[in-house]
């Protein structure tokens, strides 16, 4: 048997692609990530196309033997790549016609390399939500809540511009995160609906003349819909470019947690300890333990947004349907794909090796006036506006400044000098301790809150888990 021509479209050409054009157009070295899903949908359409009557059912048994025999070679590490090859999909393909023969020919009857790619990339896409990165960020989002669980009881400091705002419960910090990664998690399984359509069949870009049951090879794929139009399914990255945002996204809530706990490590915050696995050294100084991973997860969100970037260029502008350009699309949803997978899993070791230092954390806010918002609300609860309220506190911070002290040193004829509504009960609300414990608006910071917060994300991540 005659070795099949590595290039289905040579035969139009009277000349052989020069070197630099066959090393330049190849995509073999990045996309065999694909094969799984590239003999997946080929077994699907071979069974279709038996079932419609357009190959034997002999020549389906043998295509599917042979796909078979590929695959467990893959896996097993044994299968030698042509590297002659363009891409995945004549790959595998040229492997099966030296297995199957003929009837490995008749495999691409009614398919295109632009209906099979788009069907790849899709297979791909909805594993990568569905079995990497989802799975990922509720576990991400059950260390924290284990971890918020630990600490309900615990005062801390919150900030805006950085500077130290009011007194909050660490459990609702905590929770916080939870609630941006579950933003993320929505806008993935947002972004699966569009990606979970089947566009094989849809040919190169018209279709076909054949008989074909696209119905059918969606059903075997787990597809609950076909593609509406056939232009529009071959040229499709839509569904990418929103993964990437998903990710993106994500990327960032990450950093977010990094940043604050790079801060939170260091000597003048001293508000976290991480376990030293998750640390590393200097070279050159014997001190130092620095929080690197956390580092490296800011810094590798770059790459990420980097890859969102390049998947709006890369589309931008392209005449429809299908161009060579979108071979690059592999590229950004790989890239991406494996970056925030990696992160997802190190930020929740992470998390599940800090311990908060409660005490350093209490102590954080004995100063910075953190007690000057409920006291303002205790002034309004005795019948002052809230805006005159406003204005005695202030007056009040700014002669405690002045003296070197808190709100709550000052005694009760300080306070009735500038505000003759204020009792003898003020004591109870000052100090950050009586704070937290005094908030009541739903989904506020402090531990009753917490504690209603925790029972909503153990019963909605054991959903999810």
């Amino acid at each position: 048997m005659s070795k099949p021509s590595q290039k289905s479209w040579q035969a139009r050409f009277s000349q052989s692609a020069d070197v630099l054009t066959e090393n330049y157009v190849e995509s073999l070295s990045f996309d065999q990530r694909l094969w799984q899903y590239d003999i997946a949908g080929s077994i699907a359409h071979a069974e279709m196309l038996a079932e419609v009557g357009l190959i034997t059912k002999a020549d389906c048994r043998t295509i599917k033997n042979g796909l078979k025999e590929i695959s467990e070679a893959i896996s097993a590490g044994t299968f030698a790549w042509d590297l002659a090859c363009e891409d995945i999909h004549m790959a595998i393909e040229a492997a099966l016609i030296e297995r199957a023969g003929e009837a490995g020919k008749r495999l691409h009857t009614a398919r295109s390399r632009n209906d099979q790619v788009a069907l790849d990339l899709r297979l791909y896409t909805r594993d990568a939500i569905d079995r990497d990165i989802v799975p990922r960020i509720v576990d991400l989002q059950q260390a924290l809540v284990q971890s918020a669980q630990k600490y309900v009881d615990a005062v801390m400091p919150s900030y805006t511009h950085m500077q130290r705002a009011q007194p909050i419960s660490a459990g609702a910090y905590l929770l916080a995160y939870v609630e941006q990664f579950q933003r993320d998690r929505e806008r993935f399984l947002d972004a699966r609906k569009r990606v979970n359509v089947c566009p094989l069949g849809s040919g190169a870009l018209a279709g076909s003349t054949l008989p074909i049951n696209r119905q059918m090879v969606a059903q075997r794929l787990g597809f609950p819909a076909v593609t509406r139009n056939s232009i529009d399914a071959t040229g499709d990255r839509d569904f990418i470019i929103e993964f990437l945002s998903s990710a993106s996204m994500c990327a960032n809530h990450l950093t977010r947690l990094a940043e604050d706990w790079i801060l939170y490590t260091s000597q003048e915050f001293q508000f976290i300890t991480i376990a030293d696995a998750f640390c590393t050294g200097s070279s050159m100084m014997p001190q130092k333990k620095n929080p690197d991973v956390l580092e490296l997860i800011r810094g590798k969100a770059g790459r990420v947004h980097g890859a969102l970037t390049g998947m709006l260029m890369l589309t931008k502008g392209l005449p429809q349907a299908y161009n060579r350009d979108m071979q690059e699309d592999k590229i950004h949803l790989f890239g991406a794909h494996d970056t925030l997978l990696n992160s997802l899993e190190i930020a929740a070791a992470v998390v599940r090796n800090t311990t908060f230092n409660t005490d350093r954390l209490a102590a954080a806010t004995e100063r910075g006036f953190l007690d000057a918002t409920i006291l303002a609300e205790y002034m309004v609860s005795k019948g002052v506006a809230f805006r005159q309220a406003h204005q005695y506190v202030g007056r009040l911070v700014t002669h405690c400044e002045k003296a070197g002290s808190e709100l709550r040193d000052l005694t009760l004829e300080a306070f009735k000098k500038i505000c003759d509504k204020v009792d003898a009960d003020v004591y109870e609300y000052l100090g950050a301790a009586n704070v937290i414990t005094r908030y009541q608006s739903e989904g506020s910071a402090g531990p009753k809150s917490v504690v209603k917060q925790l029972a909503f994300w153990k019963k909605e991540l054991q959903k999810s888990g």
